[in-house]
């Protein structure tokens, strides 16, 4: 069992866990959301995908997510899962990725979405 991503308490006043699946997801997560300079340790850590939000939304905005998102993923994560697509979508009120991987240990095939209020 991992700690699960964001912290918090569970039902049972314990430390929170999911599965090792779950931690897949809350890793492609941090990996999506924190800004390159965020953490102290690593500063290069991260996409730096939320610095684009408030850019234009255009096609080629779209095509600059979805290789940054592919990139930093395959970086930070490329032992772990084998990405199959990434898609990105700016709407008004929200930034939303959609994540397509196989997870390495598993063979198993999953979709995960993230949904970002701008």
């Amino acid at each position: 069992m991992y700690v699960d991503y964001p912290f918090h308490v569970d039902s049972r006043g314990r430390t929170a866990s999911v599965d090792h699946d779950g931690h897949i997801r809350d890793l492609i997560e941090q990996v999506l959301f924190t800004a390159p300079g965020e953490r102290v340790n690593r500063p290069d850590f991260g996409s730096g995908l939320m610095q684009l939000v408030f850019a234009p939304n255009s096609e080629e905005l779209a095509g600059v997510i979805q290789a940054l998102v592919h990139g930093a993923l395959q970086q930070w994560l490329g032992e772990l899962i084998q990405l199959d697509e990434v898609g990105a979508e700016a709407r008004e009120d929200a930034l939303i990725v959609t994540v397509r991987y196989t997870v390495r240990r598993t063979q198993q095939s999953q979709t995960a979405q993230f949904t970002r209020p701008l």
